[in-house]
């Protein structure tokens, strides 16, 4: 698995955590005026899950700028200390481009 698609794997799985998360959250307004001991010790335990999954989300999200951040950091110093290589790196990128699009 490459590196962008496994980024596309982890993006698409980070929006259905939200999506469940969402739909978690619904369905626990939907049966708040519901009473009972074993609904209450669902509810209050449901509730707790969805907060420790909402933090681990956040932090998954958190460290997926850093990651990010960092790469581009990455990039930008190398192209500031190497300008000559990252024109040639570009040129030959969009003459490779351009051949694959002209053979269509």
């Amino acid at each position: 698995m490459t590196t962008e698609t496994q980024r596309a794997a982890r993006d698409r799985l980070i929006e259905d955590f939200k999506q469940v998360i969402g739909d978690a959250e619904e369905l626990l307004k939907i049966t708040a005026n519901e009473t009972g001991g074993k609904i209450g010790a669902v509810r209050a335990r449901a509730e707790e899950n969805l907060r420790e999954v909402r933090r681990k989300l956040e932090a998954m999200e958190s460290d997926l700028i850093s990651q990010t951040r960092a790469a581009a950091s990455a990039a930008d110093q190398f192209v500031r200390q190497n300008p000559w290589q990252a024109i040639a790196v570009a040129a030959a990128a969009g003459l490779l481009l351009g051949m694959l699009r002209g053979r269509r």
